[in-house]
């Protein structure tokens, strides 16, 4: 059997497209062309649809005091708060973990509180793939770190459909009577007709379910903007206010004042800035002290949203420059640079059949410390290399890339904010460099790099959804899959899939 078959036995079981998070958000379906011919216009879109998450966001924000009490009452007994997720989610349970270590969130103990994503630490900086699809990982993951009785697990998955997360999810409810809780941003009706995984956890009484659906992304399925966001809040505030829980759902109000002040127009000329240093052939690294972990999870997750290379393996001289990548330059060495990251030694899987990808021996290999650079000169041939620091002290957040500088007056703003702040222009700003460069079109995902069940069905339904569009017929949903792995077995890096295989059909774009 092969792969198409084996994906199509199951395919039933990711065909999510009926879900509010893999949605054409209205205000973008010309998202692409805008970031193109009017920057300033699409920044302005892009802000739209935070604004309107947060305050979607906000309608639901009640519960978030009785996450803080299972929080501080789990603390209060002795017990460890547990966090995962899958990509964009795991990025964020680590980010959570990180601030508690930084003093940004407030933690008596910090050793505490455990954060594990998919494929462990390597995977803040890289996507490693399948894991997904893996309950089983995500079970395994939790109780290898000594999850026990008492302990509470904050599991979160954009979609609530994630099988890693649920996983995790299940195997937590087993095992302590501290019961998890789920967080997730889909409506429950959605996803109880669309998979059976979902259904067993909405259904399941041992189980907290904390629904924070925000509708459509900004672009199409792009769950590394307002749902992750809205999710790394929600945790946020709730340990922020550990000891006065009622004044947790409060935060998101203010969370809005301050996103609502700051609307991102002065992201204009550096988006336009470097995408056009992406064109004429130069690289980026991003460097941040102060902001590391939220920097970091932008750059990295360029990558699998884009198809763009990823940080580069050391030991491998083939592996093509990524366009952007993160640096650490104060640091001496790959082992300090993880360490100063995380604010603690990297956690790495080393079971005999996923050590090659996601074991320590690996993730050495990925350095963004001082030594980077070097490396880098000769990996591009001596290409233009160019700076991003996003920066600033007390009171302020200060981005500059050659030659440009802004300054954002921060005070009086909670460093937790400031963060979700950068985390939110980032995110736009990264998000139409790339539309300036034609990684999408509309607001569809069209470089999605199909590495999981559910990007295989998401780049599908795409091909399917441009093809009628442009032929006023639907193509079926096999065909599509079988011409899509062929496809696949054929992609060259920086390469569509999605275009690719509306190419295979003979439909022009």
């Amino acid at each position: 059997m092969n792969a198409a078959d084996e994906f199509l036995k199951v395919a039933t079981d990711y065909q999510l497209g009926a879900l509010d998070t893999e949605s054409q958000h209205p205000f973008t379906t010309s998202l692409s062309q805008m970031a193109r011919s009017d920057v300033g216009e699409a920044v302005r879109l892009m802000h739209q649809v935070d604004v309107l998450a947060l305050r979607q966001f906000a309608a639901k924000s009640a519960p978030l005091a009785d996450l803080a009490r299972a929080i501080a009452a789990t603390l209060a007994a002795g017990h460890r708060v547990f966090l995962c997720g899958c990509g964009a989610t795991g990025r964020l349970s680590l980010s959570i973990e990180v601030f508690c270590r930084m003093g940004v969130l407030p933690v008596t103990n910090p050793e505490r509180i455990v954060a594990f994503m998919a494929g462990g630490d390597l995977a803040l900086i890289k996507a490693i793939e399948t894991f997904e699809d893996h309950p089983e990982y995500g079970a395994r993951q939790l109780e290898e770190l000594g999850f026990a009785a008492g302990d509470l697990l904050i599991a979160t998955t954009e979609g609530g459909e994630t099988p890693f997360v649920i996983g995790a999810t299940e195997r937590a409810a087993e095992l302590s009577t501290n019961s998890p809780w789920f967080l997730y941003c889909n409506p429950d009706e959605q996803l109880v007709k669309a998979a059976a995984r979902s259904k067993r956890v909405i259904e399941n009484p041992a189980i907290h379910k904390l629904n924070l659906s925000v509708g459509a992304m900004a672009v199409s399925g792009s769950t590394r903007l307002q749902a992750s966001t809205v999710l790394m809040a929600a945790i946020g505030f709730a340990f922020m206010h550990q000891h006065d829980p009622e004044n947790a759902p409060g935060e998101v109000l203010q969370l809005l004042r301050h996103v609502a002040h700051c609307d991102g127009q002065f992201l204009v000329p550096f988006i336009e800035h470097e995408a056009a240093a992406y064109e004429r052939g130069a690289f980026v690294s991003y460097t941040s002290a102060r902001f590391g972990v939220t920097v970091v999870t932008d750059t990295t997750e360029r990558a699998p949203t884009f198809s763009l290379a990823p940080f580069e393996k050391q030991d491998d001289p083939a592996a093509p420059a990524s366009w952007c990548h993160f640096l650490m330059p104060e640091q001496p060495g790959a082992h300090a640079a993880w360490n100063a990251l995380l604010h603690r030694e990297p956690r790495t899987l080393e079971w005999p059949d996923v050590r090659h990808v996601a074991g320590a021996e690996v993730l050495a290999c990925y350095d963004f410390s001082s030594q980077l650079s070097a490396g880098r000169e000769i990996r591009t041939h001596h290409a233009e290399q160019l700076l991003f620091h996003i920066d600033g002290g007390a009171g302020e957040l200060v981005w500059e890339f050659d030659g440009l500088k802004h300054k954002i007056d921060l005070t009086g703003v909670h460093e937790f904010h400031a963060h979700l702040l950068l985390k939110l222009l980032i995110n736009i700003h990264s998000t139409l460099v790339m539309g300036r460069l034609g990684r999408y079109l509309d607001n569809l995902m069209t470089y999605v790099k199909p590495s999981n069940n559910k990007l295989i069905d998401r780049a599908v339904r795409y091909v399917r959804l441009l093809a009628q569009r442009r032929t006023g017929k639907l193509p079926g949903y096999e065909k599509v899959t079988r011409l899509l792995f062929a496809e696949r077995d054929k992609l060259q890096p920086g390469d569509a899939i999605v275009l690719k295989t509306l190419a295979a059909l003979g439909v022009v774009v």
